[in-house]
């Protein structure tokens, strides 16, 4: 049956999305997207002093609150608070990251740590958290924020953002063989080079310049375009894609 206009704007009524690294700038474009789309967003970071107005301007209801991803602690009694004030979880966008530029013999130990707990296992805590309850009810949408990093190696990223981000695509593929025939579909998004401080604030001027002269389409990406390509994988009209990284890069490489 042909939808509305009005209907296919609202493709995720009655669906709450947990949004991680929702202060950022590609995490607040994402909860903006799919609140346009009819979900309940639930806005997720280590602060939430910007994020609590934040969520008043958003159109459908929302709920801010402080998670470290990094600690299993802290994502269980998260996700308890964010059922006990919006009920189910039906969509799990986990867009928290740190990235370090430090390459292989400059990283300490504690380092690659803390970049794994973040990049690697914050995902791995909340898909156990929420993954059972979409098998049950036979609907969910995991989506990863991962990078093209994982399959360049880091151009300008250092080792340990680039092994946790391929960690996360194996995380991803897994995942989706587990939770397929259970109407959950799970999928990543690795973008190259989004307008957001990792950018602005961690490249030199040099760096950004060399980049762009590499990119074909000349120019970075930006967080609207990722928060587009979340909310296609969150519409129902997306349920026969899983298992699949989508490439932004710009060109940069061709598969």
């Amino acid at each position: 049956m042909r939808k509305s206009g009005d209907d296919m704007y609202q493709e995720l009524t009655g669906k709450t999305a947990l949004v991680t690294g929702a202060g950022g700038a590609i995490g607040t474009a994402i909860c903006q997207f799919l609140a346009s789309q009819g979900a309940q967003i639930a806005a997720c970071d280590l602060s939430v002093d910007k994020l609590t107005s934040f969520c008043e301007t958003l159109p459908t209801r929302s709920y801010a609150l402080s998670m470290n991803v990094a600690d299993e602690k802290s994502v269980a009694k998260g996700v308890s608070n964010i059922r006990e004030h919006l009920g189910s979880i039906d969509i799990l966008v986990n867009c928290a990251g740190i990235l370090s530029n430090n390459k292989l013999l400059q990283t300490s130990a504690e380092e690659w740590r803390q970049i794994h707990a973040v990049n690697l296992d914050g995902p791995f805590y909340l898909s156990q958290q929420v993954l059972p309850a979409m098998k049950e009810t036979g609907w969910g949408r995991i989506i990863n924020i991962i990078s093209y990093a994982w399959k360049s190696g880091g151009n300008t990223s250092g080792t340990a953002y680039s092994s946790s981000k391929g960690g996360l695509v194996g995380l991803t593929f897994t995942i989706a063989k587990e939770a397929a025939e259970y109407g959950v579909t799970v999928n990543g998004i690795a973008p190259a080079y989004v307008m957001s401080p990792m950018v602005t604030e961690q490249l030199t001027e040099a760096e950004r310049q060399q980049q762009l002269a590499a990119i074909p389409v000349k120019r970075f990406s930006q967080p609207e375009e990722v928060a587009h390509a979340v909310r296609f994988l969150a519409s129902p009209l997306s349920a026969f894609i899983t298992g699949e990284v989508i490439d932004m890069n710009g060109g940069f490489q061709f598969d």
